[in-house]
């Protein structure tokens, strides 16, 4: 017996019910030996983890452009609080852990540089529109490794598209990341915007800090051990009408007092030219994109318009100002 069938053997003497066993993956597209020590999940998130999608994300924008500081989230950090408090779940839950770390690493890699600026220009003039889930799957089956794939399971690729709010994942892996990435991202927010002074945690309703706590410690653990004790030995994911009303009026709160925020957003125009600046450059220079990319339209026969949202989705912010600038600067003249 293997050390993979002896890890699968615990699961099923240890997890709940209603996890998602990886032996009863619905398998991965391209059929794969199966790795003798890994279970399918913990090797997705493996792979997931040493993908060049992954490590762009460490200078991708999460809410504050180019902020002047050490400690403001980026993409990749947003990524892993999302990880640590899905797993936290999980584990407490008693459902596979690797499945939800894996839909967990996953989610943002098809995010756009300049955060939710990107995504909106990508969506504005892509005649297909662009969602970043979407595109997440995009890069996870069709981008990466030169475009063969990671070649992930079935249920890590449902998690990873139906992340956001209007998505119904199909395992309770997937729920508890759905959730997990809302809680994150509002409490990590709110202490950005805390750090960045664009309000006090006094300023925050009353009615919302005494149902979710005044710290970032005690809204997390309220928001987690929520979930938790309306879950427990249950098919779903659940959160109490009290505690998810409270969740969406802070996000709204947010939502007026960040997210379109002046002080915090206002450099986004900029971003924004930036990236459509792009996209209409290598509409009109094909020869401007890197030959695999050239290659999808010309030997795959993909649309143009994809193809470019595929590149301009996978930059940085800074790759994405270094190429508007290479194309639109002018430079100095030099004769030698």
């Amino acid at each position: 017996m293997t050390i993979r069938e002896m890890a699968e053997m615990r699961e099923e003497e240890f997890l709940s019910r209603y996890a998602s066993l990886s032996k009863n993956t619905r398998g991965r597209d391209v059929d794969e030996p199966p790795c003798d020590i890994r279970p399918a999940y913990q090797r997705d998130r493996d792979r997931i983890l040493h993908c060049k999608s992954f490590r762009r994300l460490k200078h991708k924008t999460q809410v504050f452009l180019s902020p002047q500081g050490d400690h403001y989230r980026d993409r990749l950090t947003h990524t892993l609080e999302v990880s640590q408090i899905a797993r936290t779940i999980a584990q407490a839950l008693r459902l596979n852990e690797s499945l939800t770390e894996a839909i967990a690493m996953g989610h943002d890699l098809g995010h756009t540089p300049f955060g939710h600026a990107g995504e909106r220009v990508l969506d504005r003039v892509c005649p297909d529109g662009f969602v970043h889930c979407e595109q997440s799957i995009r890069v996870v089956e069709r981008l990466e490794k030169k475009g063969r794939g990671l070649n992930l399971t079935w249920e890590v690729r449902d998690g990873i598209l139906n992340h956001r709010s209007s998505g119904t994942p199909s395992t309770l892996e997937g729920k508890v990341v759905q959730l997990a990435d809302k809680i994150a991202y509002i409490n990590h927010d709110i202490d950005d915007a805390e750090r960045a002074e664009i309000f006090r945690e006094e300023e925050i309703p009353l009615e919302y800090r005494k149902i979710l706590g005044s710290t970032i410690k005690e809204r997390l653990n309220t928001m987690i051990h929520d979930i938790v004790s309306n879950s427990q030995d249950q098919p779903d994911i659940r959160q109490s009408a009290e505690i998810a009303q409270a969740m969406k009026n802070m996000r709204d709160f947010m939502f007026w007092n960040v997210y379109t925020n002046p002080k915090a957003k206002g450099e986004e125009i900029k971003a924004e030219h930036i990236v459509e600046a792009l996209y209409y450059h290598y509409e009109d220079h094909m020869e401007d994109l890197p030959k695999e990319y050239q290659d999808m339209v010309t030997i795959k026969d993909e649309s143009l318009s994809r193809v470019v949202c595929d590149y301009i989705s996978g930059m940085t912010d800074q790759y994405a100002m270094a190429k508007y600038s290479e194309y639109f600067i002018p430079r100095p003249w030099n004769h030698l």
